[in-house]
């Protein structure tokens, strides 16, 4: 049985996977590339690769700032609760 702390990490890395596809899907929706939309957003085209993956380096879950999310979501047009996934996990568990 996985402890509360494992508990609260697989918990984050399923929200910045499902985080990452909610990005990749509202970027096929509106028919950009990766590249654009990285460029748009002002970030570089790997570390746009990786958000969309739910990573910061293999292995490691995405943690975008707000800053980065609210860019992407500007590009995209949409608002940026669009991206987020509906169910949060609780990051309080010690």
């Amino acid at each position: 049985m996985p402890s509360r702390a494992n508990a609260a990490d697989e918990a984050w890395e399923r929200y910045a996977r499902e985080l990452g596809q909610n990005i990749q899907r509202e970027r096929a929706r509106v028919g950009y590339s990766q590249d654009r939309v990285a460029y748009e957003s002002n970030l570089s085209r790997y570390t746009y690769q990786k958000l969309e993956k739910g990573e910061s380096r293999p292995g490691s879950p995405a943690n975008p700032t707000v800053k980065t999310l609210l860019a992407v979501a500007q590009v995209l047009d949409v608002q940026i609760t669009d991206l987020l996934p509906p169910s949060t996990p609780d990051l309080t568990i010690r």
